[in-house]
């Protein structure tokens, strides 16, 4: 499934990737300043949280509650890592386990610890405005 977008229409694009995906863990997968701590804003929004949600860029993982204070997922971000190693040392496997929506930036930093059950999303920079996701498997 493909989108083609800009930032004005991203909740209808969240709400299609709620409605489309094959799992609750998401892989992100697009270059550097393509929109994906923008989109996994919007999802978590979505979602029912209103978390204020921001790039675990330094800390690897934020967690995300709604209003009751029921966590609804976690949000990594792997650019800083320098093996596979460092991710098991925070227990990713739990967190993919637990059942909850996982947010993963920067996959391709893990390849060897992604669970089969993970929905890939692309987003390609199509201009300065203007985005194209695609969801596979």
């Amino acid at each position: 499934m493909e989108f083609i977008y800009q930032e004005d229409i991203l909740a209808d694009i969240a709400k299609q990737i709620i409605e489309h995906t094959s799992s609750k863990t998401l892989a992100f997968y697009a270059p550097m300043g393509a929109g994906k701590t923008t989109l996994i804003k919007t999802l978590i929004k979505e979602l029912g949280s209103r978390d204020n949600v921001s790039s675990p860029t330094f800390g690897l993982v934020n967690e995300y509650a709604l209003d009751s204070g029921k966590v609804l997922g976690y949000h990594f971000d792997f650019y800083r890592l320098d093996d596979e190693e460092e991710a098991m040392d925070i227990g990713l496997d739990d967190y993919l386990d637990s059942g909850k929506w996982v947010f993963m930036e920067w996959p391709e930093k893990i390849p060897n610890l992604l669970p089969s059950e993970v929905q890939n999303i692309t987003i390609q920079i199509l201009n300065e405005t203007t985005r194209k996701l695609t969801l596979s498997e």
